[in-house]
């Protein structure tokens, strides 16, 4: 694991931190206080210090979203925080990304090829996705965390904090960035799929999203620039499959209904991804 990375986690039990340590031939992070935290053969070190009441995105979920991504369906987003993100990083010591919900890390890879001297962490609670995660990009590290819960992270140790349609947690937040870091959230525009969310039934965008992105983050920062990005797909029936199965609306659909009004959309189809980008710095 990347020790620059390790250097700023802290213990999810005492918040003392965290050094690599070899327990009977298998990879741990081991805290002065001696509790231990196994780093799974997959690659990613489990930080949770209990059990956590949600498992994330499914193994089904994870293998849609990762076959979608790579087609380059949602790099209009990757791009997006890339660009953001150069401009973004402070001045000092190197750059800790953090990507809070990272999924399959397709995201943080993206900005970390943009930044050849930043290391980057993939916090998630679904196993499968920090599986790919911890693959994603050679400066990478990812570790199974609960995003609503503190943080396994020193204070002020993040210059740039990510968070892609993924739950916010504005008091941890706030404590781990830097205070000359920024909070790039990036969460769906009112007509993000919108071909489809009439003709499948899909779950709509909450007309006061951006209201409850603001009450999220908890008074704790101040939303510097916002700007919308778009992009129109075409896409064949099996990729609309893939797009639905990937999402919260996987969760909420019939699949032999879903099948079906999938398949009188007929081919090519048409979608458009629309996402907002807020760039937040602490206050």
């Amino acid at each position: 694991m990347d020790t620059r990375v390790v250097d700023r986690l802290r213990c999810p039990v005492c918040d003392e931190p965290l050094a690599e340590a070899a327990t009977g031939g298998s990879r741990a992070l081991r805290c002065p206080r001696r509790h231990s935290f196994d780093v799974a053969r997959h690659g990613y070190v489990n930080l949770l210090a209990g059990r956590t009441p949600h498992g994330g995105d499914s193994t089904e979920m994870v293998i849609a979203r990762t076959e979608f991504l790579s087609a380059g369906h949602y790099d209009v987003i990757s791009t997006a925080l890339a660009d953001v993100a150069r401009r973004a990083v402070p001045d000092g010591a190197y750059p800790l990304v953090v990507d809070a919900g990272a999924g399959t890390g397709r995201h943080l890879a993206a900005v970390l090829a943009a930044l050849p001297e930043a290391a980057g962490l993939a916090l998630d609670v679904s196993k499968p996705a920090l599986r790919r995660a911890a693959r994603a990009h050679p400066r990478g590290t990812a570790a199974l965390a609960d995003t609503w819960a503190r943080l396994p992270l020193a204070d002020a140790s993040t210059a740039v904090l990510l968070n892609v349609f993924a739950p916010r947690n504005g008091t941890e937040f706030h404590r781990v960035l830097d205070p000359t870091g920024r909070l790039l959230v990036v969460t769906p525009a009112a007509d993000h799929l919108a071909e489809l969310v009439e003709a499948l039934g899909l779950l709509r965008v909450d007309p006061a999203k951006a209201d409850r992105v603001a009450a999220s983050l908890g008074g704790h920062f101040t939303e510097e620039s916002v700007a919308v990005h778009r992009r129109v797909l075409t896409l064949t029936g099996p990729e609309v499959t893939t797009l639905v199965g990937m999402g919260p609306s996987a969760w909420h659909t019939d699949p032999a209904g879903l099948a079906a009004r999938i398949a009188a959309l007929g081919e090519p189809v048409g979608v458009t991804v629309a996402v907002r980008l807020g760039v937040h710095r602490p206050r």
